[in-house]
């Protein structure tokens, strides 16, 4: 038995509730929403469905409802606009958050919190500040979903199952992040050496690692100018995370966490390799960064806290 509650029931809140009833993850969803009429509606268009899923309980509920909750998801907030960066969201949605934190954290003291609302490490900061949850148990989505379109990328590049596919995003879920392409591999052949160590009588892409950089940063914008907002990929990466929360085996992912000293970072949220199992994401994997890629986190992180620093938590 695993009840989820969701805060926000937009169509990121909403994906994420009828990707957790499809994948069976969970046996309790509570869809919770200021616009309660549309919590109702959302939970019903997912209830309806259920006969053809594993047997899931989807309803609208209030903060009370959410008590006895194994995780909770955070999605309530403005939405990006077209050209918006995430952290121009940041005063509004910390608003948002203060409003949101005190009656859930009430409801459910011993839950996991996984925050996902733009910007998404600045709101795990803020979260972690005021909502007196154990920081283990605070996670923001972070570049998890960078991480994904990275892998699915050079996965599209070189025609090769995205579990071959062995790289991360690190630093800020946003214009600020990196990828540290020393650690990078496929199937253990570093990425700039892939296309040259394939014996076929295909042809392969040299890597660009600007274009690809690119495109990582970029897809959310893309996506946002094309149909007007993300949904499904943010939705199936919070998915991974809640199974991994839920299952008793940890996994390693790129989330955003408190720093206390890693990389000599401190006070900030941002995201690193993390070990996350059902004692939440309790530890930090410190990956072997060289001297550039040390210098892009103290960048990303200088961003990070210069926002922090504007905004009034």
């Amino acid at each position: 038995m695993n009840k989820i509650s969701i805060i926000g029931t937009g169509s990121v809140g909403s994906t994420i509730a009828y990707t957790l009833c499809i994948n069976g993850a969970a046996s309790d969803i509570v869809m919770i929403d200021i616009n309660g009429e549309r919590a109702k509606g959302e939970a019903l268009d997912i209830r309806q469905g259920t006969p053809f899923c594993n047997p899931c309980s989807v309803y609208a509920g209030s903060y009370e409802d959410a008590k006895g909750s194994d995780i909770v998801i955070i999605t309530a907030g403005v939405a990006r606009k077209p050209g918006q960066s995430r952290l121009d969201l940041a005063q509004t949605n910390i608003n948002v958050l203060k409003q949101i934190t005190e009656r859930i954290v009430k409801a459910a003291p011993e839950a996991t919190y996984i925050i996902v609302s733009n910007p998404v490490d600045v709101l795990t900061y803020a979260f972690c500040k005021y909502s007196g949850i154990p920081e283990a148990r605070i996670i923001g989505s972070g570049t998890i979903l960078d991480t994904a379109r990275l892998r699915s990328r050079l996965s599209e590049m070189y025609s090769v199952n995205q579990q071959n596919v062995h790289a991360y995003v690190l630093g800020e879920h946003g214009d600020s992040s990196f990828i540290p392409w020393s650690l990078a591999n496929i199937s253990n052949v570093p990425t700039e050496l892939y296309a040259r160590s394939i014996v076929s009588d295909r042809e392969y892409p040299e890597l660009c690692k600007e274009d690809v950089e690119e495109y990582v940063r970029t897809s959310g914008a893309v996506v946002i100018e094309r149909k007007g907002a993300t949904f499904y990929a943010v939705s199936m990466s919070v998915c991974y995370i809640c199974k991994c929360l839920l299952s008793g085996i940890d996994t390693t992912m790129t989330v955003s966490t408190m720093l206390h000293g890693e990389y000599g970072l401190y006070d900030v949220c941002l995201s690193l390799l993390n070990v996350v199992g059902n004692r939440g994401a309790h530890s930090k994997v410190l990956l072997p960064l060289n001297d550039k890629e040390i210098n892009d986190l103290y960048r990303s992180a200088s961003n990070l806290k210069s926002v922090i620093k504007s905004v009034k938590l």
